[in-house]
């Protein structure tokens, strides 16, 4: 048996990056991972057969690391948290009254 070593670190004040994800993706797939490994047993417990559980969570799955690779590749590794904060900002600022900008 061959032991397997990654390398996860690219440089000194570099993001983490595995397997092309970077920085926060590696812990939205693996609680991804986590979460579809519970829906699998619960789904189990319900009495489902487990073809039918190993379909649904495989393309479950297949769907979430699709869906987070695009995601890292797209916005990268501070850029989903800026386009969540460029949502917050308000397009227009209503001023009812002249008061803030008269001197008193």
């Amino acid at each position: 048996m061959s032991s397997s070593v990654y390398q996860i670190n690219k440089g000194i004040n570099q993001s983490i990056e595995f397997k092309g994800l970077k920085a926060q993706y590696i812990w939205y797939l693996g609680g991804g991972v986590v979460s579809l490994m519970i829906l699998f047993a619960i789904m189990y417990i319900i009495g489902l057969p487990s073809l039918v559980c190993v379909g649904l969570i495989g393309t479950a799955g297949a769907f979430l690391v699709f869906k987070i690779y695009r995601m890292s590749n797209k916005y990268g590794e501070y850029g989903m948290m800026k386009a969540l904060a460029r949502k917050q900002i308000p397009k227009h600022i209503k001023v009812y009254s002249r008061d803030i900008f008269i001197k008193r």
